[in-house]
């Protein structure tokens, strides 16, 4: 990138598939962008698209839209692909972060730069209403801030919020510092600490195309997030056999009483199997847990690199004097 380039705000845009929509988001980010004032790009990466994203990405470029482009060599997941837009953004005094499926509107980084203050390093995006979103999926989602607002050990995850947001090139640099592979990105963004502040705004519906996250992949991300930052399941699997424990004693002290002083013959097999059947599901349940864990340790011990780049676009200078 030519040195004489430095944009204030960086944008970045993880995408997956996202072909139908990011004409339109592009559009809609370039007019709100033009209108706060400061020198800026858009980083977007493909993080393994199936479809044309990446051929829009680079007729964006070609528009002059101050387009920089990182394509990843595979998907890996869109918390890698934010990390490794992270990593490629050179906005000097901040860097946005937002989906290009326009459930996060563009119009709302408008608000979150009013809001953002020499004092304040993070100013996130709370969501106010969730439009288009099943009751089964809100439901889910309340139940998951809650219960990492209370599994947190001291890192306060914003209830409500997403990865929509504007930080600070300082509170950038920091959370590039962490490169760990299991990432949980709402986790590492409180983790790094430093002042923040909330906008509300209403989610909207997605605009076009198809979410790729189910229900199997939010219980995946709901389990990274637990794990990343709690031992606290482990704890409770600790107070569980304890307590299976002394219930074990606590009975079998109950049946040789009652034999003793009343002759009452051992219950039989059904109780029995019972009994079997369910402390060998606790303990495969707790084998499963501490392997969690260990799996996570194992991940991190080969150190291998977050992502590898395919190939890498910069935005140009000539690309922020025109206008798209």
């Amino acid at each position: 990138m030519p040195s004489g380039f430095s944009p204030a705000l960086s944008v970045v845009v993880p995408c997956y598939n996202e072909q139908e929509v990011l004409p339109i988001f592009h559009q809609r980010l370039c007019g709100v962008m033009d209108g706060i004032g400061m020198p800026w790009e858009v980083v977007y990466v493909n993080d393994g698209s199936r479809d044309q994203t990446l051929a829009g990405m680079y007729a964006l470029a070609e528009q002059g839209g101050r387009v920089s482009i990182v394509n990843l060599s595979r998907n890996f997941g869109k918390e890698i692909a934010l990390t490794a837009g992270l990593d490629h953004a050179r906005g000097t005094r901040g860097v946005i972060v937002i989906d290009a499926d326009l459930q996060d509107p563009p119009e709302v980084i408008a608000d979150l730069v009013a809001a953002w203050t020499d004092d304040v390093d993070t100013v996130y995006a709370r969501r106010n209403t969730r439009e288009g979103e099943s009751v089964p999926k809100r439901l889910t989602a309340w139940m998951f801030y809650r219960v990492m607002k209370r599994l947190g050990n001291k890192v306060v995850i914003p209830p409500d919020t997403g990865d929509f947001r504007l930080m600070s090139r300082r509170l950038v640099d920091s959370l590039l510092l962490l490169r760990e592979r299991h990432r949980f990105m709402k986790g590492l963004f409180a983790w790094v600490g430093f002042p923040s502040r909330a906008v509300l705004y209403d989610r909207a519906p997605r605009s076009a195309g198809k979410s790729s996250f189910n229900y199997w992949s939010l219980w995946n991300f709901a389990l990274e997030g637990i794990t990343s930052f709690s031992v606290l399941p482990l704890q409770l699997s600790t107070y569980l056999g304890l307590g299976i424990s002394i219930l074990a004693v606590c009975y079998g002290l109950w049946i040789v009483g009652c034999t003793l002083l009343f002759g009452n013959r051992v219950a039989g097999y059904h109780s029995l199997m019972a009994v079997i059947l369910f402390l060998g599901g606790i303990q495969l349940m707790t084998v499963g847990l501490i392997g969690e864990y260990v799996g996570r340790i194992f991940n991190e011990t080969k150190k291998r690199p977050l992502y590898l780049v395919e190939a890498y676009r910069p935005a140009q200078e000539k690309d922020h004097l025109a206008v798209p």
